[in-house]
């Protein structure tokens, strides 16, 4: 039972990690009152990107370090993911574009592109790998993991599991603390007022919304590289994933802190159906719609309490434009 719990942990950990990204991504993105659905072709951009990379940098060079592909693909990654908000933002800011059909198109889109490219990669093959790329990010914290019990719950994962969660502080304090924070958050919440106070609504909803794609691109990276073994297979786990992120960004309702405890309890709950012993078929896809209920619930409790400090922005979906002001 001891041995399960702890292994139940230390694959809620990791699991959580890959939608936090994706939720600290699209809140950053919504805060400025962009609805961004198409955070699973984000994630699928950064993962194919970041893999594609780093699986070329191995192929190429004499002696591949971990830390130059380490480098390499975070860089792709978060550039293709930004890529991808940048056409987002351009369509539905610049273009008028409806926001839900434009995220639903870009899933589809960043499916596409990477299940396309990796074509190329896989050349016939059901798998191809990055493996100095993985054991790079998916090293442990010397010493510190070999603390019995303690060091595997805590100190057993990839850097990125620990840079999401010093990124969603720090995107707690840039959102309650700093101007260009506060000024972001009035963009979201009222784009006319802002506009009328000198604010440049424009620039903040594209800069909200290609650095939150950024955010989510590592979520894809993190996947491919670290949670998955730093393999590439056309599947459609990281769509899945994808959607999770965009549910959780409503369990914690806009808030980046509770994006740490949020994910991991949605990891907790997507496995408990591993770690429940005589369970049926049935039973064991009903665990697996666990996240989503209970992000329902929450949904329903923040609709009926109605507390400003829970509601999403007041602008979320609805474009904005200076002539109609």
């Amino acid at each position: 039972m001891h041995s399960s719990l702890i292994a139940w942990i230390m694959r809620a950990i990791p699991f959580g990690t890959i939608i936090m990204y994706g939720a600290l991504g699209e809140t950053m993105t919504e805060k400025s009152g962009n609805l961004n659905l198409g955070v699973p072709g984000i994630m699928y951009l950064g993962g194919f990107a970041g893999f594609a990379s780093a699986w070329a940098y191995e192929n190429s060079a004499a002696n591949p370090n971990g830390f130059v592909s380490i480098l390499i693909a975070l860089s792709c990654a978060i550039l293709a993911s930004m890529a991808g908000g940048l056409i987002y933002a351009f369509l539905t800011i610049s273009l008028r574009a409806n926001q839900n059909v434009t995220g639903l198109a870009l899933t589809t889109f960043g499916m596409g592109v990477a299940n396309f490219f990796g074509v190329f990669i896989l050349n016939g093959a059901s798998y191809s790998a990055a493996p100095i790329a993985n054991k790079a990010f998916s090293a442990k914290i010397p010493v510190l993991s070999g603390l019995g019990d303690i060091g595997q719950v805590v100190f057993s994962y990839g850097f990125l599991v620990y840079a999401a969660i010093l990124l969603a502080v720090v995107l707690h304090w840039f959102l309650t603390r700093t101007r260009a924070g506060l000024n972001l958050r009035a963009v979201g919440e009222n784009p006319a007022t802002a506009d009328a106070a000198g604010i440049n609504v424009t620039l903040y909803k594209y800069l909200s919304t290609c650095i939150g794609a950024g955010i989510c691109g590592i979520g894809g990276l993190y996947y491919v590289l670290d949670y998955n073994q730093g393999i590439w297979a056309t599947t459609g786990q990281i769509e899945a994933l994808g959607w999770l992120a965009v549910a959780l960004v409503i369990f914690t309702t806009w808030k980046p802190l509770n994006a740490i405890w949020g994910s991991y309890l949605f990891g907790v709950l997507y496995w408990a159906y591993n770690y429940i012993p005589g369970l049926s078929r049935s039973t064991l896809e009903l665990f697996k719609m666990l996240p989503y209920v209970v992000t329902i619930l929450v949904l329903l409790m923040v609709s009926m309490r109605k507390k400003k400090e829970d509601q999403p922005p007041q602008s979320l979906g609805i474009p904005y434009f200076r002539e109609e002001r």
